[in-house]
């Protein structure tokens, strides 16, 4: 338990209305008591996991020597299933007191469909529909991609009582559709019958791949006004998109689901790691402060912030006409945030299909390792 007057960065960050939720998993993470640490002593409330996670854990140490182990001579795709969904299913299970003290709103562990399936709208349905049942825990999420494809799956799986975690959004007009998928999602699961106090959902807005990509443009340009912006584009967009979600819920739509016991889908800052070692390491954090939001941190962010964050109140509220000067400042250099945006999606997806193909890898290279040692046997 935490007290009143703890100085913690975290908890002072917790305290002013913003969910810390951790950007890693692994199996090493859960049988040493580490998560369980962070949530008592870095006031982690969630987790996150991605291809990328996954395929890093699996290959680093033996944590899952005993998973492969049993599970020798099974078909590598469902082998990964497996592994991923039990590690997620135990993270659930240690943050299960946080979503019951929370009234289901934090204590989410977020599984992502097969990144493979992000142009497939049916497949995608499907597979986030196996995974739920899956876990067969309440407080998982299901991660879905905001791609033109994604936005129906968000809507037909949120329809069925199903959490999402809305993942790779990186620009404003398709968060936009993200946030009508969701409305759409939670009216028809009214309709359905479904308790909505317990479906939650959150909104992926990636933010420093943002700014890598805008500052290497502006590089380009090579202007003394140019290099002025750098640093500037990711926080704007984020501001800028949390000015949208709240026109949003002051609206009608929102107002008739809330009545009836609705969640909002809260605004996620993902992708808070800064890549640029100019910037202050805390960046993405300390900006972006602002009640009824989460920030995803991997460790090291998380590490950072835990010694040195600053938290200064809200720093997002009543920014947006700021952060839309910042974007038009940064087009008028001749970089368009629009082709930048298009492109992060697009390699963000193609990022998840090679991280997922090399967790296929090093899951069958384990298969077959314990195969040929039980034979040996």
């Amino acid at each position: 338990m935490t007290s009143s007057n703890d100085t913690r960065p975290t908890h002072r960050l917790s305290e002013a209305g913003v969910s810390i939720w951790l950007d890693d998993l692994s199996r090493e993470r859960l049988a040493t008591g580490n998560l369980a640490a962070l949530v008592a002593e870095k006031d982690v409330v969630g987790v996150t996991t991605n291809p990328t996670i996954f395929a890093s854990a699996l290959s680093k140490g033996d944590a899952y020597a005993g998973a492969l182990a049993a599970l020798a001579g099974t078909d590598v795709e469902a082998a990964v299933e497996r592994i991923t969904t039990d590690d997620v299913r135990d993270a659930a299970d240690v943050l299960r007191p946080v979503y019951d003290a929370t009234h289901a709103v934090d204590g989410r562990v977020s599984i992502e469909v097969d990144p493979r399936l992000a142009r497939d709208t049916e497949h995608t349905v499907e597979v986030a529909e196996r995974l739920w049942a899956t876990v067969g825990r309440p407080n998982v999420m299901i991660k879905i991609p905001a791609t033109v494809e994604g936005l129906p799956a968000i809507t037909r799986v949120l329809a069925q009582g199903i959490s999402v975690n809305v993942t790779l959004i990186f620009s404003i007009e398709r968060y936009r559709a993200v946030l009508d998928a969701w409305l759409a999602g939670l009216e028809q699961a009214t309709a359905n019958g479904h308790d909505l106090s317990v479906v939650g959902s959150v909104a992926s807005f990636f933010v420093s791949r943002v700014d890598s990509a805008v500052d290497a443009a502006l590089e380009k340009v090579g202007t003394d006004d140019a290099a002025a912006l750098r640093g500037k584009a990711a926080i704007a967009n984020a501001r800028l998109a949390y000015a949208a979600y709240e026109e949003v819920v002051a609206g009608e739509r929102w107002a008739a689901l809330k009545a009836a016991g609705a969640q909002p889908q809260r605004p996620l800052w993902a992708s808070t790691g800064v890549k640029n070692p100019e910037y202050r390491d805390t960046m993405y954090v300390d900006e972006l402060v602002v009640a009824g939001v989460v920030n995803t941190m991997p460790e090291a962010t998380l590490d950072a912030f835990a010694d040195h964050g600053i938290v200064l109140g809200d720093t997002v509220t009543g920014t947006a006409e700021e952060a839309a000067a910042q974007i038009v400042a940064i087009e008028a250099q001749g970089v368009s945030l629009d082709k930048v945006t298009t492109q992060l999606e697009t390699e963000g997806v193609d990022k998840f299909e090679v991280s997922w193909s090399q967790l296929l890898e090093t899951t069958q290279a384990g298969l077959d390792a314990a195969a040929t040692q039980g034979g040996a046997e």
